[in-house]
């Protein structure tokens, strides 16, 4: 196994006429506006409010401000060339309190000022209807995820969503990373809604309905809108690269569970009617079952796959763990091991301890994809990576920022050798275009292509990074120059 980076250098021409490329965000991490515009709360809302669950103790009340700055941030995204942004929408927006019956007018008005400025611009809006910040009061009431009410309510907030932004809007992602979701969120309890039962019920039951949601709102999307807007509906999968330690039977087996706990978990449902077998058997009766009602309903609902990778691992197998130690991880009986046999890193490392540089994971991630669903149409919906916030660097250091340029090279080319290998990827989204509010990590870990400085006003300053990117999608010759303006 070696690096699929090229020999030459990637250029825009190495992609198939149409590629898109663009930048995504996500609500919470950069709008801010918590209490504007007639928002309700949501469970990042609420969560953040305990400090001492964000490693900084901030939250997204402010984040970036792009609520207030959304035409500064489309404007920067056009002059750097950029084609299309993939944004999210806040649920608790357009409903705020979740129940669907009272629309907020306020909140559909700034999404559709939003939309409309990034056509004017020439650039096609992606839109998320979840990216985990689900209302507060659908928590608090049914019990958020682990109710199968929440199918419904989220079925009424995607109608609403294509009803009022569908004339314009003809990508669609129904919900981010629900491994995410449910494992952080519902299991380990370091994400909202912060439920900690580990591999209990919890966040089997919170993907199953996750599933059963991203299925409804496709099947009304194409019962009542697709006819006449002529719009795609996907789900966004994460996957982290399962490379096998070694040649040895039990190693490949294992990367090869470790792949089913991540990509078909949700996407072996709507594919082939039911979870993994490697999740059943090893899961139990843990793992929910669909009703033939549910199958019908899931059965090939969707247009396309968002593929979110960052990094890879090496997986060897890990018998028999002990029953008092069982976490999300030992079910899977595999180890994750972030090194070569020689002892050497398995690779360069970012910011985050878990984010290590492997562009050849990213081509085998989507050339498995392809043979494994039939090659679906993919659209690589975030890859990038972090630098620690660092509030001694000077502009020019944090600008100049080389290893980004780096992985995006390294990760671009791999994307590219994807497609030579017969994989129908039609675009690729850096993650993030902005340096924003990081989840539990707070503003400790910067992923923008743009610097935002945040003891200045929030100024904006595209890095050397976006600098590439604009360089590369104008067909020149891609080394760049930070502009410290």
């Amino acid at each position: 196994m070696g690096s699929t980076e090229r020999g030459g250098e990637v250029t825009r021409a190495d992609f198939p006429e149409g590629f898109v490329f663009g930048v995504a965000t996500s609500a919470y991490q950069i709008e801010g506006a918590r209490n504007e515009g007639g928002k309700g709360d949501s469970i990042w809302d609420v969560f953040a409010d305990n400090k001492e669950r964000i490693i900084d103790g901030t939250s997204g009340e402010v984040a970036v401000d792009h609520y207030h700055r959304y035409k500064e941030d489309i404007e920067l995204m056009a002059k750097l060339g950029f084609g299309a942004y993939r944004f999210s929408i806040s649920w608790s927006r357009i409903f705020p309190d979740g129940l669907g019956k009272e629309i907020n007018e306020q909140g559909v008005a700034f999404y559709n000022n939003l939309i409309d400025f990034m056509i004017e611009k020439g650039i096609q809006p992606y839109a998320t209807l979840y990216h985990w910040d689900l209302p507060h009061n659908l928590h608090k009431t049914v019990g958020g995820w682990l109710s199968d009410k929440i199918v419904e309510y989220f079925a009424l907030y995607a109608e609403a969503c294509f009803a009022n932004f569908g004339d314009r809007v003809k990508h669609w992602i129904t919900i981010n990373e629900p491994l995410q979701t449910s494992v952080n969120g519902y299991g380990i309890g370091i994400f909202a809604p912060g439920l900690c039962e580990g591999i209990a019920a919890e966040p089997f039951l919170a993907a199953h309905h996750q599933i059963l949601a991203h299925a409804a709102s496709v099947d009304v999307y194409r019962r009542k809108f697709k006819a006449v807007q002529g719009g795609q509906v996907g789900f966004v999968i994460d996957c982290e690269w399962a490379e096998p330690l070694s040649d040895k039977m039990e190693d490949q087996a294992a990367a090869a569970r470790r792949i089913d706990f991540q990509l078909g978990w949700y996407l072996d449902p709507i594919y082939f009617g039911d979870y993994p077998e490697s999740m059943r058997q090893r899961v139990g009766d843990h793992l929910p079952k669909f009703s033939e009602k549910d199958r019908e309903l899931i059965r090939n609902k969707i247009d396309f796959i968002g593929l979110n990778h960052y990094t890879s691992r090496f997986i060897a197998n890990q018998p028999n763990p002990q029953p008092n130690e069982i976490h999300f991880y030992q079910v899977q009986q595999m180890e994750r091991i972030d090194k070569w046999s020689s002892g050497e890193g398995i690779g360069e490392r970012a910011a985050s301890e878990w984010l290590y540089i492997l562009p050849w994971g990213i081509r085998k991630t989507i050339n498995y994809v392809a043979r494994k669903y039939g090659n679906p149409i993919i659209y690589v919906t975030e890859n990038g990576m972090d630098d620690e916030d660092d509030p001694s660097a000077t502009l020019d250091q944090v600008l100049n920022d080389t290893k980004r340029v780096g992985f995006f090279k390294g990760y671009v080319g791999a994307v590219a050798e994807a497609i030579k290998d017969g994989a129908d990827v039609r675009g690729y989204f850096a993650w993030s275009f902005l340096d924003n509010f990081e989840w539990a990590m707070g503003f400790t870990k910067r992923f923008g292509i743009v610097y935002v400085d945040y003891k200045n006003g929030l100024s904006r300053h595209p890095k050397a990074s976006a600098m590439w990117f604009s360089r590369f999608l104008n067909g020149e010759a891609v080394d760049s120059k930070p502009d410290t303006n």
